[in-house]
């Protein structure tokens, strides 16, 4: 019996980190969603082509026997572009992703399925479905992935040499900030749900790489849990970096044990230098009176500091972004700190505000 062939697609969109600007590769893979549809699907049964629009043309004419496309706000519209031009060539088409998953039923005008939320619990029906002529309409689990037992993502599928960070492990789903503009919690919900510390770190030692991105909301986001991945990390030679909120990037002996077990770079979410903006969006964690000091704690460690922050918030004025560092900062003694500013008015997800 032929293998079927399923045609995994991230579709291109306009953005420095995903575009192969960096000697003809790009700064990040956006791929670890497909990756773990990829390990959920059965091996011996598929053979599953991974393309990302961003780093190389998508083969139309593949003889593909079901097409799966995850897209976010700012480029779903590519997604179903995509999704139409297979569909009129007879193949079935499922969506998945953040925009999808709030909006199904636009989704549904452009292709014959959709996944809502998490994929693992619901992709043995969906295939089933496929098999017998009948994939349509929504697939949602009735309850969340306990996140044991979880597939090694599909890392053999990716491009290695198109892509400068590449190896994205998930440690964690959900988060406990309840951020307004953040889909996460309406995702993956208000708490935290932890992988076994130990398929942690198998997934480290086998992804293929000794550089790693903790693909996490918030991987400081309780004082104990990072502690005892990080204990398990100490002496693997492994670097790592992940996303964290302020508070506990404060915290002395999170900071030494993350320096102790690789860690060269905190993404910490500033979002704003405004008070009142940060308790507009619920984002009570952040103090931006203390965001220098906190900086300089984290380079006394030897740790990089990739801020993120927002702009477009509601009340913000042209004179607001004129405060706000368009590149990089320092603070004094200490090594720059990289911006990115994000412009949720062109991209915000929907369900968030």
């Amino acid at each position: 019996m032929r293998t079927r062939i399923i045609h995994l697609i991230n579709p291109k969109t306009v953005s420095a980190t995903t575009r192969p600007l960096y000697m003809n590769r790009a700064l990040y893979s956006p791929l670890a969603g497909l990756l773990a549809v990829a390990a959920s699907t059965p091996r011996d049964q598929y053979e599953v082509v991974l393309t990302d629009e961003n780093i190389e043309t998508i083969d139309f004419d593949l003889k593909a026997d079901l097409v799966g496309i995850s897209a976010m706000t700012s480029y779903v519209n590519r997604g179903y572009e995509i999704a139409g031009q297979f569909r009129a060539k007879g193949v079935p088409v499922v969506m998945g992703g953040v925009h999808s998953s709030f909006l199904p039923q636009e989704a549904l005008k452009h292709c014959d399925a959709v996944v809502i939320g998490e994929v693992e619990l619901v992709i043995d029906k969906l295939l089933d479905d496929l098999k017998q002529g009948s994939m349509r309409g929504t697939y949602k689990s009735d309850t969340l992935h306990p996140m044991v037992g979880m597939p090694m993502p599909r890392y053999d599928l990716l491009k290695k040499n198109r892509y400068v960070n590449r190896t994205y492990v998930q440690t964690s789903r959900g988060c406990h900030q309840g951020c307004t503009f953040c889909a996460e919690p309406l995702m993956n919900g208000l708490k935290f749900r932890y992988r076994p510390v130990d398929e942690v770190i198998h997934e480290m030692e086998n992804c293929g790489a000794r550089t790693i991105s903790i693909n996490d909301a918030d991987f400081f986001g309780t004082p104990e849990r990072p502690k005892e991945v990080m204990r398990a990390l100490k002496g693997r030679g492994i670097q790592w970096q992940a996303g964290v909120t302020s508070k506990l990037a404060q915290d002395d002996r999170m900071l030494e044990l993350a320096a102790e077990s690789g860690c060269t770079m905190l993404s910490i979410g500033f979002e704003s230098i405004s008070r009142a903006t940060l308790k507009s969006v619920h984002k009570h964690v952040n103090r931006p009176e203390t965001f220098a000091a906190l900086v300089e704690k984290v380079h006394s460690y030897g740790i990089m500091v990739f801020g993120l922050f927002m702009c477009g918030f509601d009340g913000a004025t042209i004179a607001r972004f004129s405060t706000k560092p368009s590149t990089s900062t320092s603070t004094p003694n200490t090594m720059p700190v990289p911006i990115r500013c994000l412009h949720p008015i062109r991209a915000r997800s929907p369900g968030t505000r």
